[in-house]
């Protein structure tokens, strides 16, 4: 049975819980090398899955025997590495936002294209249960027409869940690029794309710095979305939650509400128009709190894609779109405008 020897760049939180002990349980994967910049952290992981630690992602890069690498790093290294890894001829995973322009975005793209390799990035909302299910029901016909929606991300703040606790990079400007938006609302973007099974086309967005005083990234945002087909929805990312995380989703169509991950024992209740009422009680959504740490699926799709030569289920170009979404945003808060995802698309991404 033919193996990936993959490595992993970046040994924090992301890592640690999720992308090494998936590879780990992934068969069809050995994991031969690790890279952290802080020495310490590529040991531990190194001695806990027997690689080989680097601190230096260059040099993990030039090793052959890798197959594929997963980016885990700050934001601001993602295309940088991405690129690097592509043209060294490795498969990449990259954690989101894949990047922190659209330009970046656009050339980490046209690389992967070039060197015939896979670029996935790590939207794992698509994976989870009830969304697939929720996909199902609304591509089906089940729900009918539909006509707005909610959706939410919100924790008390990356401190509680990065390895650096209030001093991580999460907070600072100059590696994240964007905060809430970027660790929270970019999932969510790709999810209402993904349900919907259309694009967002223009963007109205308050987005502000309100709860975290070490920074100077959003920590909280509501946006206003439309899609191609006029569909209108709210989209919310904040560090502010201070009880319980939110990770909903609501879906108002012609024949019934669908609601996931909003009620504590059922994670898809379907409301039908007739007063009917059905629950769905499937696993549990990937959480920052304690617990609930069960598989996201991203890194068994992106394994099978690489050895059945398929596209990956999430690739750059949808990536991409996903991005653009918050950039929107950015852009309209900036202007107190409602911006085309268009005008993003078609001309230099500000922030």
């Amino acid at each position: 049975m033919k193996k990936l020897n993959v490595g992993v760049i970046g040994c924090g939180s992301i890592a640690k819980h999720r992308h090494l002990p998936e590879f780990s349980r992934n068969e069809r994967v050995n994991i031969i090398a690790v890279c952290d910049i802080v020495e310490e952290r590529a040991l531990e992981m190194a001695k806990r899955y027997d690689a080989k630690p680097y601190t230096h992602y260059e040099d993990l890069l030039a090793n052959e025997e890798i197959d594929a690498v997963s980016v885990c790093t700050p934001n601001y290294l993602h295309a940088l590495i991405s690129i690097a890894a592509l043209k060294a001829g490795k498969h990449v995973l990259c954690e989101k936002p894949m990047a922190t322009t659209k330009e970046e975005a656009e050339e980490m793209i046209e690389t992967a294209k070039k060197y015939e390799k896979k670029l996935m990035i790590a939207h794992n909302q698509r994976f989870v249960r009830s969304h697939v299910k929720a996909k199902q029901l609304i591509e089906s016909g089940e729900i009918g027409k539909i006509y707005s929606f909610r959706t939410a991300f919100g924790h008390p703040g990356p401190e509680g869940w990065s390895v650096d606790g209030k001093d991580s990079w999460f907070f600072k400007k100059d590696q994240a690029a964007m905060g809430a938006m970027g660790d929270l609302g970019v999932h969510k973007a790709d999810l209402i794309r993904f349900l919907l099974g259309e694009e967002v086309v223009e963007v109205a967005a308050f987005v502000e710095t309100l709860a975290k005083e070490q920074t100077d990234v959003d920590d909280n945002a509501v946006c206003l979305l439309k899609t191609e087909s006029g569909i209108i929805g709210t989209l919310a990312a904040s560090w502010s939650y201070n009880g319980k995380e939110d990770n909903s989703t609501i879906i108002y169509g012609e024949k019934a509400i669908l609601r996931l991950e909003d009620d504590p024992d059922y994670s898809l209740v379907v409301q039908y128009k007739n007063g009917e009422v059905v629950n769905y009680k499937l696993s549990a959504i990937q959480s920052n709190e304690e617990g609930g740490q069960t598989t996201s699926h991203v890194i068994d799709h992106f394994v099978s894609c690489i050895l059945h030569d398929e596209e990956p289920p999430v690739s750059g170009q949808e990536g991409m779109k996903s991005l653009l979404v918050i950039l929107a945003a950015f852009e309209a808060a900036k202007t107190k405008k409602v911006v085309p995802i268009e005008d993003v698309l078609y001309s230099k991404t500000s922030q």
